[in-house]
């Protein structure tokens, strides 16, 4: 007979009670700064100005490329395709 063997799992965020007087009393105290609020939205992070600026440098050249390479009919091919897609 095999040994049963507990796996470790991610940390579970604590979990609340459903009780609704709990719940209101829990709200109250976070609007009112009694306790803090576990889950205040983060900051939003800052990008790389040099990953951005490498973007937008290739944006600028990639539709003009992707045109010049592409036949007029295949440019028509994908231009029906995507007008029928958006008018469905």
């Amino acid at each position: 007979m095999l040994a049963r063997v507990r796996i470790p799992c991610m940390h579970k965020p604590k979990r609340r009670t459903r009780d609704v007087n709990e719940t209101a009393f829990r709200t109250i105290q976070i609007a009112t700064g009694q306790i803090p609020n576990d889950s205040a939205p983060e900051p939003p992070r800052q990008k790389n100005p040099a990953a951005v600026a490498l973007g937008k440098l290739g944006a600028s050249n990639g539709g003009k490329a992707r045109a010049k390479a592409l036949s007029a009919k295949r440019r028509k091919e994908i231009a029906t395709k995507a007008a029928k897609t958006r008018w469905r």
